[in-house]
């Protein structure tokens, strides 16, 4: 059996892990791999996105869902549904630089991990 480490986030205050509040912990592990399995991005540009300001709005996704009923991973795995159902548009690629037509949640990814690179050097 194969183990894989969760990266930590590095932003406890905000994005993902400082929205989620008291199930961030709960909800961390859980979050990184679903969109990870769903991008097919490595677990460490997951984390930049999560602790991203995008990353607060997918909390947000998920904690409405938490609010409508849904248990914690049946709430992440819709939001993670419905990120990647939507696609960048013409404004958001020009804002960015992501490719239009891109799923949303790929997309802002792999822009969290560029961004997260290009702060570093």
């Amino acid at each position: 059996m194969i183990t894989t480490h969760i990266p930590a986030t590095q932003n406890e205050a905000w994005g993902f892990w400082g929205t989620m509040n008291d199930q961030a912990e709960a909800a961390w592990p859980i979050a990184m791999t679903a969109i990870s399995d769903a991008t097919y991005q490595p677990l460490e540009s997951v984390r930049a996105f999560l602790d991203s300001r995008h990353g607060r709005h997918f909390a947000d996704d998920v904690l409405n869902g938490l609010h409508a009923g849904s248990d914690l991973p049946d709430a992440i795995h819709a939001a993670t549904q419905r990120w990647m159902g939507w696609t960048i548009g013409r404004l958001t690629s020009k804002q960015h630089g992501i490719p239009k037509g891109l799923p949303y949640l790929t997309g802002f990814v792999i822009h969290c991990e560029i961004v997260e690179e290009s702060q570093a050097v």
